[in-house]
């Protein structure tokens, strides 16, 4: 089974924006590979509440190193994180989906 992880831009968003447009990118994934995915969780809920963007950012990409493959939601390029994990993900070769 392939692990999926999901780069959004999460600022100003709700949380049940945010889950919905994960739900659709893993059924996006699930269609594209023809089996199964499995969701790498990086929406961090229990985060600490003085957590900076950089703690985000590092947990992210320590959660990116595990995928197979990645998907980059609408307007990632206008986030600073996810222009920064497109970069790793291109750098370290991780297959991009839903370009």
């Amino acid at each position: 089974m392939k692990k999926l992880f999901i780069s959004q831009p999460m600022n100003g968003r709700s949380d049940e924006e945010i889950l919905k447009e994960r739900h659709e990118a893993l059924l996006l994934a699930a269609a594209q590979c023809g089996e199964e995915v499995e969701l790498i969780d990086s929406f961090f809920e229990n985060a600490p509440h003085d957590a900076r963007p950089l703690w985000f950012l590092g947990k992210s990409l320590e959660l990116l190193s595990i995928a197979d493959m990645v998907y980059f939601a609408p307007d990632w390029q206008e986030a600073r994180g996810c222009r920064i994990e497109h970069e790793c993900a291109v750098q370290y070769g991780i297959a991009i989906i839903g370009e």
